[in-house]
């Protein structure tokens, strides 16, 4: 059944998210910040960020969040995490019982809240869902087979998304675990910004494969403290987000680590890549979240230590290599 749906965000996750849904038959309004990109939609129907993908004919795309959102069914927020609240704030007057779905990934700093927890307090009459998982956007815009999580309180938000979504090439699973499900799709980027570095200084596969069980244990640790389960965290939207983002070249925050690892600075990376990069947004308060619930996160604190306290890459992968013998937990 064709549904009205209304994206808020027209970066490249966002853009492929339309896509799919708009070749499922539904119709897309979306809510774009720069009225450049809303024009590159609308006339050209590309987006710079997806340049090989074409988008549909039924997707239309306006700077205005009332003619976005009047008369939609879903609301997907797409923005980069650091701009959630102000965002939705400035678009709440508009939303009446439509089922909310955050479909970005990471913190907000300051509060430490997850996104649904920001979300939550700027929509408290609102009914919302976390759609996470391993997901390239050029991948999802292309048509390649996918696996993503709706993790929502509600029953009926992970049957419409599943409903709404699925199709042969990409498949919705539900949780009701949205803590998991947030911490994981915010935790990996950290660990794969960390995977690029790894990168960046030429080591190898014996390096690789332990940042990533090491990190998978860091991430499940402060999952569990914070209430979420650990088998969350070693399915889709944790295992299976930090596989795809640390390994591919599509990944943003792989590619920013890449030239720290090379000795460029964060502002040097953030010029490279171009785009967003949550796990820079989110190393900080990933730190503060392990101070606070008093978890050991040792890869967490390294990167930190890199970015904001001078150490190098390689120091802190001796740092790493060097801590006091223990047991594997």
């Amino acid at each position: 059944m064709n549904k009205k749906i209304c994206i808020i965000g027209s970066g490249s996750w966002g853009v492929a998210l339309g896509i799919h849904l708009a070749k499922l038959g539904h119709t897309i309004k979306m809510w774009s910040y720069k009225q450049e990109e809303a024009d590159m939609i609308n006339n050209e129907r590309k987006c710079k960020f997806l340049p090989y993908a074409y988008i549909p004919k039924n997707i239309k795309c306006t700077t205005d969040f009332e003619e976005a959102i009047i008369g939609s069914e879903m609301i997907l927020i797409v923005t980069p995490s650091k701009a959630v609240r102000e965002t939705v704030s400035k678009f709440r007057k508009y939303v009446a019982n439509q089922q909310v779905i955050i479909c970005s990934k990471g913190f907000e700093k300051g509060t430490l809240y997850t996104l649904e927890q920001v979300v939550g307090e700027e929509l408290p009459n609102s009914k919302i869902g976390s759609l996470s998982g391993p997901s390239h956007a050029e991948e999802v815009s292309m048509g390649i087979p996918t696996a993503l999580v709706i993790a929502s309180k509600h029953k009926e938000i992970c049957e419409n998304v599943q409903q709404t979504f699925m199709n042969e090439v990409l498949r919705i699973y539900t949780s009701t675990d949205v803590k998991g499900a947030e911490l994981g799709g915010g935790l990996k980027n950290i660990i794969a910004f960390c995977a690029g570095v790894i990168t960046g200084l030429d080591l190898g596969d014996n390096t690789f494969a332990a940042l990533m069980t090491r990190g998978l244990s860091e991430m499940a640790k402060l999952t569990v403290k914070m209430g979420g389960k650990e088998k969350t965290i070693y399915g889709l939207t944790g295992l299976g987000d930090l596989i795809v983002t640390c390994l591919s070249n599509h990944s943003r925050n792989r590619r920013a680590g890449i030239l720290i690892g090379q000795g460029k600075t964060i502002e040097e990376a953030k010029e490279e890549i171009g785009m967003t990069i949550e796990a820079i947004d989110n190393i900080e308060i990933a730190h503060e979240l392990a101070y606070k619930y008093n978890i050991e996160m040792p890869i967490v604190n390294a990167i930190y230590d890199i970015l904001y306290n001078n150490l190098s890459p390689r120091d802190a992968v001796f740092n790493l290599m060097t801590r006091e013998k223990k047991e594997e937990d």
